[in-house]
């Protein structure tokens, strides 16, 4: 019987599912399962796929959902991230809704047991097998091109006014790691740290990927970080980085594409 993030056992479910997303990659993966007609309710984050959430009601977003308005969905599943979500709107959605599905892919390799266990509840086990082997061929894709080339340390700022980046146990960084890219620091306190630019390790940067989310860093934004990093400034999509679920078989091509361009 699948299991999730927190070692809950899910059963398949019998009879047509009525799925709350709370997290914009798990929405579209959902969609890829061939479960879009099933999916009553999503963030307003959750924007692919464009066409078929037109008709998907909005619970507020990934940190600030709606309690009534889910309540009133009527869902039999819910799907939460424990990065993106708040503990404790999980836990009262717990208290009304029978399955709550909670993930917490930090690796790559994450997204097979994420395709795993969705396909598995919801009885998709053959679009979840479809998707293992499209993720399967992309990995070996990036993994041939960055074993080409050098690895680089590289600066992966994920805001601004605090300035934030990533610690190499997040899902990002595991990524960037795959395309030969390792993110500095090597090690930190928090898991999305905030930084200063004087600080000592940014010396071994050789490359700061600027990504167009969760901070949508502007050109002026861009100009600022190559005059404070002293070093070459790339713009990344962040979507291609951060998004796990179908979108990293994606993400995964985009990364062997993106790695070729900058040798």
């Amino acid at each position: 019987m699948p299991l999730d993030a927190l070692g809950r056992e899910h059963p398949p479910h019998d009879g047509v599912p009525r799925i709350v997303s709370l997290v914009p990659s798990l929405t579209e993966l959902v969609c890829d399962l061939g479960l879009a007609d099933s999916l009553v309710g999503r963030t307003g984050f959750c924007v692919h796929p464009k066409e078929k959430l037109r008709r998907v009601p909005k619970v507020g977003g990934t940190k600030d959902v709606k309690l009534d308005v889910l309540r009133q969905l009527a869902p039999t599943h819910v799907i939460a991230d424990i990065d993106e979500n708040r503990r404790e709107a999980v836990e009262a959605i717990m208290e009304f809704v029978p399955h709550v599905v909670v993930v917490h892919p930090q690796t790559v390799d994450d997204n097979l047991g994420l395709y795993a266990l969705l396909g598995g509840i919801f009885r998709r086990e053959a679009d979840a097998a479809r998707l293992a082997a499209e993720f399967s061929t992309a990995r070996c894709e990036l993994a041939a091109v960055s074993a080409t080339l050098p690895r680089e340390a590289v600066l992966y700022p994920i805001w601004r006014e605090p300035w934030m980046t990533v610690r190499r146990d997040t899902y990002i960084s595991s990524m960037l790691a795959a395309a030969g890219w390792d993110t500095l620091p090597a090690e930190a306190p928090a898991r999305f740290p905030q930084f200063a630019w004087d600080a000592p390790w940014l010396n071994d940067v050789a490359r700061v990927l600027l990504p167009s989310e969760p901070y949508v860093f502007s050109a002026r934004d861009m100009a600022e970080v190559a005059a404070l990093a002293q070093r070459p400034v790339t713009r990344i999509d962040g979507e291609m980085v951060s998004w796990y679920g179908s979108r990293a078989i994606a993400g995964l091509r985009y990364l062997a594409e993106l790695r070729q361009q900058l040798v």
